[in-house]
C-alpha cells in the first residue's frame, strides 16, 4: 500500500487509465466552461471516449503521460519534445490536469517542477506550453511558476478560440 505522506509522480499504467480519463473530462469542464462550447464539454467529451484515447496512448506509447499518485491518482501531465516547428530543441508540457477537487494543494506546482526536472535531465533548457487565451487562471498559474508569453499564438479551430504559448528557460541549476 502506498504511503500518503510520500506522493510519487510516475509514468502512467494501464490501471490508471479510467482515473486519468475522469480527471481529463472533469478538468476540461471545470477549466474551459465559457471558453469551449457546452456541446463539446458535455456531449462530445465523455469519460468513455477518453478511456479509449488513453488506453491507446499507453498501449501504443503515442504520448508520454505521468501521474501524481499518493494512493489516489490526483493529476496527470503529458510531456515530450516540443511539437512547434520553431521550438524543436525545447521540451513541451503538452497538458496538465489536476482533479478539480484536488486543486489548490500544490499538486500542479509539483507536476510542473517534475516536468522541468525531467526536461533538464534529458538535456533540454527550455520548456514550452500552450493555454487558451481566455484561460486566465492557467495563465496566472504559469506566470507564478516563471513562464512568460513569448508572443506565439494559434487558433484552435475545433473550439473557435485562440491559444497563446508560454516558455521558460531552465536555470543552470536544473540543467
Amino acid at each position: 500500500m502506498k504511503n500518503n505522506t510520500h506522493p510519487i509522480i510516475r509514468p502512467i499504467q494501464l490501471s490508471d487509465v479510467p482515473r486519468v480519463a475522469e480527471i481529463h473530462v472533469f478538468g476540461w469542464r471545470s477549466a474551459y466552461r465559457g471558453i469551449v462550447s457546452d456541446e463539446h464539454l458535455f456531449k462530445n467529451m465523455l469519460v468513455s471516449n477518453r478511456i479509449k484515447r488513453f488506453e491507446n496512448s499507453v498501449l501504443n506509447k503515442t504520448e508520454e503521460i505521468h501521474v501524481y499518485d499518493d494512493g489516489i491518482v490526483k493529476a496527470w501531465i503529458s510531456i515530450g519534445t516540443c511539437r512547434d516547428e520553431d521550438k524543436t530543441a525545447a521540451f513541451e508540457l503538452g497538458g496538465i490536469y489536476v482533479d478539480p477537487f484536488m486543486q489548490r494543494q500544490g499538486i500542479g506546482a509539483k507536476m510542473v517542477t517534475y516536468c522541468e526536472e525531467l526536461a533538464a535531465s534529458r538535456g533540454y533548457n527550455e520548456i514550452c506550453l500552450w493555454t487558451f487565451e481566455k484561460n486566465l487562471s492557467a495563465q496566472a498559474f504559469y506566470e507564478k511558476m516563471g513562464y512568460v508569453q513569448d508572443g506565439a499564438t494559434k487558433l484552435y479551430e475545433n473550439f473557435n478560440t485562440m491559444g497563446m504559448r508560454y516558455t521558460k528557460i531552465l536555470e543552470d541549476t536544473l540543467c
